[in-house]
């Protein structure tokens, strides 16, 4: 199996750091969320390398990306993160997948640099904005998982909880990978979920566009979704009954055929129009 090969390349002025599952099909890249540093999506890249080239970044702040308080955590310059790594690894219309804050980032990147990616898939991209209900995924939630990895006490913290489970792999892991986490960099992500209108970013795309939405958790309601299709008509959505937002690891084999159901697609449509 194609355990991927990690790199750093300086992009937008920064270190970044992600992993690379080469394959021989298009490249696709993922933006994982506010607190899923890419080691968490291994598992995801290794499924995907058998048909596609897969990259898997660390959003700044996150994993072995660059942080510190020297940075803008805001999603414009995490966007622009993202046109410089395509436009300097040399990604060709890649399929770009964000899941969650991913998936804001990777919005806001295509309306920075129309064209430069072959098509967008948002997974469970939180819909709050000015004059919106709130991210569901309260905050204090969040942080007090994050201090608790950063106390050594992530995987105690999971268990205690309440938290949907994961398997015990993948928990071990995200315990590992959480630490390094910025706690700034969530502090940020959450007043951006509340001060920036995904609703406006979506209007200005032109890439083909789907979205793949868990059928709990309420981060995408269907009345977003109506929304949504007013502004896109074109937009394919698809649900996954009975999947939290952490869809690609609570069940990875729903995901796993939902996510591949909609690149097939993706990469059909950008073949068809490009001859």
């Amino acid at each position: 199996m194609n355990t991927g090969t990690g790199a750093h390349v300086r992009a937008n002025g920064i270190r970044q750091h992600y992993l690379h599952f080469a394959g021989a099909g298009r490249n696709v890249l993922i933006i994982p969320g506010i607190v899923s540093p890419a080691a968490l999506w291994r598992h995801v890249g290794q499924q995907l390398c058998e048909e596609y080239d897969c990259r898997i970044l660390d959003v700044r702040g996150r994993g072995l990306s660059e942080s510190g308080p020297h940075l803008d955590y805001g999603v414009t310059a995490c966007a622009y993160d993202i046109v410089a790594f395509v436009q300097t690894t040399g990604m060709e219309q890649p399929i770009v997948v964000g899941h969650s804050m991913g998936g804001r980032i990777a919005l806001r990147a295509a309306t920075l640099s129309p064209g430069l990616f072959g098509a967008l898939v948002l997974i469970d991209p939180p819909t709050s904005g000015p004059g919106r209900r709130s991210y569901p995924v309260p905050k204090s939630r969040t942080l007090a998982l994050l201090r608790a990895a950063h106390r050594g006490e992530a995987l105690e913290w999971m268990q205690q909880s309440g938290a949907a489970p994961w398997p015990g792999k993948l928990q071990q892991l995200r315990a590992e990978w959480l630490a390094t986490c910025d706690e700034r960099a969530v502090h940020v992500a959450y007043d951006d979920f509340h001060n920036e209108d995904l609703f406006a970013d979506l209007a200005q795309t032109k890439e083909p566009l789907s979205m793949l939405c868990a059928g709990k958790g309420g981060v995408v309601s269907d009345a977003d979704v109506t929304e949504m299709h007013q502004l896109r008509s074109d937009i394919s959505v698809a649900r996954l009954p009975g999947v939290g937002h952490q869809m690609q690891a609570e069940n990875f084999e729903a995901f796993k055929q939902a996510l591949g159901d909609i690149l097939a697609q993706h990469h059909q449509t950008i073949e068809r129009n490009s001859n």
